[in-house]
């Protein structure tokens, strides 16, 4: 009798799975030598004085499991930064340090649908295109995720489509604000509108904030949190990798009402049970010092400048955004007749620079195979170096 192999034995949801887009152009670039403008992160260190908190954190403080909720310093500096630069009245028992945010929104979905879910199949909202992770998780969780589209170039939240998607099984949406990978805000009016939503259909909201703030905008980032009846119905979620361009800490952190922290926690305890306590005391000197993210603000305003004017000069419409390290390019406008993934492809092959297409960020009806993603929080010289590839590539096509 022939035996099964042992690969058989395993998921085969994830034997099947590809590899994330983000993962999958990285690594064309760095076996093709190209220049990686796909996966976000900076290509510079993080702030002198981070890391040196960090070794010092290292040396000075302990190196075993610290909480599971995280070091008090990190949790009490949570609050005070949130108090300072959002204007949030939080107290440490609200803060809920994971590593990183993408934990953070497992935690948050396995804590609201969960295997003991009395409504199985519970349908969570995605306002598409969305962070690829969200809806692999929510169906690894047993609920079932909802797409609502939205529309460049504005990628405006529209009540109709919103509480047409609505059900008595829908239990929470997920909602990235600022939009990675758009770099979209939300007005005041939408903050108010998706609060209206889940207040009126008694949904929970896992607010996916890490971007709050990279806004370029000018603008004070505002939370779903603090709309009315939202306090204890929303889970903010935030990132120190973001914040301080230090993407592999993995220091992230949910925030909520305590009684609902409490919950997260339980769910948190269960998949990385806690995070380096170097890098968390680290994070909490970092957020008490409003000068490491103005300079980081100002070197990510000038790169970012760079890319987009450079783009624009020569021929590339780039869509506007406010926030985020990425902007995007419309093919079609630009008079590039490639879907998104043709021109991801062949762009990293041909002209050496690696992108992320938006369709690998979106399921369901109202795709877009027209739109590319850029980071732009990179040396300007490597910046410039990038448009001129692509521009003498594209002239060849």
């Amino acid at each position: 009798m022939t035996r099964p192999q042992p690969l058989a034995r395993l998921n085969p949801i994830y034997t099947a799975m590809p590899v994330t887009v983000f993962e999958h152009m990285s690594g064309l670039a760095r076996s093709l030598g190209a220049i990686n403008l796909g996966q976000g992160f900076p290509d510079s260190p993080p702030p002198a004085a981070l890391t040196a908190a960090a070794v010092r954190a290292m040396a000075e403080r302990s190196q075993q499991y610290p909480p599971s909720a995280g070091v008090p310093e990190l949790r009490d500096a949570v609050a005070a930064f949130y108090d300072r630069t959002q204007g949030l009245a939080l107290t440490r028992e609200s803060v809920i340090v994971t590593s990183g945010a993408t934990e953070a929104i497992a935690a948050a979905i396995l804590a609201v649908v969960g295997p003991n879910d009395q409504a199985p199949g519970s349908e969570i909202l995605l306002l598409a295109p969305a962070y690829d992770a969200y809806a692999p998780l929510v169906r690894r969780a047993g609920g079932v995720p909802v797409f609502v589209p939205l529309a460049p170039p504005g990628w405006h939240y529209d009540e109709a489509a919103i509480r047409a998607a609505i059900t008595p099984r829908t239990r929470a949406m997920i909602v990235n604000d600022p939009l990675n990978p758009t770099g979209s805000v939300a007005s005041p009016d939408e903050l108010a509108l998706l609060a209206r939503l889940c207040t009126d259909h008694d949904l929970i909201a896992i607010c996916d904030e890490v971007w709050e703030a990279v806004r370029f905008d000018g603008c004070t980032h505002r939370s779903l949190l603090a709309q009315p009846g939202m306090a204890a119905r929303a889970i903010k979620i935030g990132s120190a990798g973001k914040i301080f361009g230090a993407t592999g800490w993995k220091v992230g952190w949910m925030v909520a009402d305590a009684a609902m922290a409490a919950v997260l926690a339980k769910a948190h305890q269960f998949l990385t049970f806690t995070t380096p306590p170097m890098l968390q005391y680290a994070a909490a000197e970092g957020l008490a010092d409003p000068a490491i993210t103005a300079a980081l603000h100002a070197e990510w305003s000038t790169s970012r400048r760079v890319l987009i004017e450079g783009l624009a000069r020569e021929g590339f419409a780039v869509l506007e955004s406010a926030a985020t390290w990425f902007a995007c390019i419309d093919l079609a406008a630009s008079g590039i007749a490639l879907s998104d993934r043709s021109f991801s492809e062949r762009a990293v092959r041909e002209a050496g620079v690696a992108s992320i297409p938006l369709s690998a960020l979106w399921e369901g009806d109202g795709g877009l195979e027209t739109i590319v993603r850029l980071c732009h929080c990179k040396p300007p010289t490597m910046l410039e170096d990038a448009v001129t590839r692509l521009s003498r590539w594209r002239a060849g096509l």
